[in-house]
């Protein structure tokens, strides 16, 4: 039950690549029992019966090593490391020892078959070879196969006959030319199962980050200007009540407390994910922070008719203008102009915002970083000057070919 348990807690690509290790581990385990059929099916002289005792013992050993070579092998290669050293150098040791044992213990064939001193060699070889597929890449297993075949077939020499080298050669290479590659194409699936999974995951970590830039990016423009136009108005109010107006100082926390609410439900509508900014909604919201500052406020072009998707571009920036010009100037006038205007026989939906009262260029702060991040989804620009104690903040955006789409104040 735990490792039923078990599995069903692995994710697709660890169970896949479970399944591909142990196939591997199979598939040289089993390179003992073929050592024992080319023993057996061998007339071995009783004279060398140490040196083919030392071959069936090597190749038990060189099979453990090749297991764990194959294992680093794997890992190696999923996550783009170093093979460890220590563990090849003994496979390639163990394997140079039972080749030598097989030489020594066992008599060459005389004929084509999977027996004799050629089979063992093979056998030896191709161990080695197959452990070390993951590290190895196909322009060099391939060459590397032929020539364990061509070694293998040679063993056998001088009493297999010239005639039946070539065929000899051509059987050993067809079954490392077709052993060969399946270890190596076992484990490059399974590379790129892995490399879909790491895929998916990049995928998600940046839809999260999206997600994480669009709160920042909404929370800071809904809040900026909510905020300014609550502290402008609690100062107004508590200058009118020192004055003894207490009745329009009342009028004037009313409308912060109109503010704060407005302000909790976009905030809310932030967390939803579904806000859109009204173009109409925020020219109007602007006029009424920027007199409540004491900004003299002329709107221009108020009834530009413009698609739902430009306006609510467009409304961002109004209200990350209007914040700008009360938080960063001494402002007496602003100006906001909306047009229509027509470059390079492209038709642009423009918004200008002009304010006075300024003592410095300002910075490029996330406001604006937000606000050129919105209007590039819409292949729209953001651009600003500071001539002569004026700034100037100006939003282009494409019509394209729905520009008679909407009218002001569409959802």
């Amino acid at each position: 039950m735990r490792l039923v348990d078990s599995w069903r807690r692995r994710t697709g690509p660890e169970r896949f690549e479970t399944y591909t290790r142990w196939t591997l581990y199979l598939l040289l385990g089993m390179v003992p029992l073929l050592a024992a059929s080319v023993i057996g099916t061998t007339e071995l002289d009783p004279d060398r019966t140490a040196a083919f005792t030392a071959y069936a013992g090597l190749v038990v050993v060189e099979t453990g090593v090749a297991i764990v070579v194959i294992r680093h092998g794997v890992t190696a290669f999923r996550d783009s490391t170093s093979l460890p050293r220590g563990p090849v150098v003994l496979l390639v040791a163990l394997t140079a020892a039972a080749v030598v044992a097989a030489m020594l213990g066992l008599p060459p064939a005389t004929s084509m078959g999977w027996d004799g001193r050629g089979a063992a060699v093979l056998i030896a070889l191709a161990t080695c070879l197959f452990a070390l597929t993951p590290v190895l890449t196909s322009p060099v297993l391939l060459p590397l196969a032929l020539v364990v075949s061509l070694v293998a077939t040679l063993a056998n020499r001088p009493a297999l006959d010239w005639p039946l080298v070539v065929p000899t050669a051509m059987v050993f290479g067809i079954v490392m030319l077709a052993l060969t590659p399946s270890f190596r194409i076992s484990v490059w699936m399974l590379g790129v199962v892995w490399e879909q999974e790491r895929t998916r995951q990049l995928h998600a970590r940046l839809a999260v980050a999206e997600e994480r830039l669009r709160f920042s990016r909404d929370l800071h423009d809904v809040l900026g200007r909510a905020l300014s136009a609550i502290a402008l108005k609690s100062e107004l109010g508590a200058e009118l009540s020192r004055r003894g107006q207490g009745e329009r100082a009342a009028e004037q926390m009313l409308e912060v407390r109109e503010l704060a609410n407005d302000s909790l439900r976009e905030v809310r509508a932030v967390v939803a994910g579904y806000r859109q900014a009204d173009l109409a909604t925020e020219l109007a919201g602007a006029r009424s922070v920027l007199r409540s500052a004491g900004v003299r406020t002329r709107i221009i072009g108020e009834d530009t008719t413009l698609p739902p998707r430009v306006q609510s571009a467009l409304a961002w920036v109004v209200r990350e203008g209007a914040t700008n010009v009360v938080r960063h100037s001494s402002a007496d006038s602003c100006t906001i102009d909306l047009a229509v205007v027509e470059e390079a026989g492209e038709r642009l939906a423009q918004l200008t915002v002009v304010n006075d009262g300024v003592s410095a260029p300002p910075s490029t702060g996330s406001g604006l970083v937000g606000l050129s991040e919105r209007l590039a989804d819409l292949g729209g620009t953001v651009t600003t000057e500071a001539p002569g104690g004026t700034f100037t903040l100006r939003a282009r955006v494409p019509l394209g070919g729905d520009d008679a789409g909407g009218t002001m104040g569409a959802p």
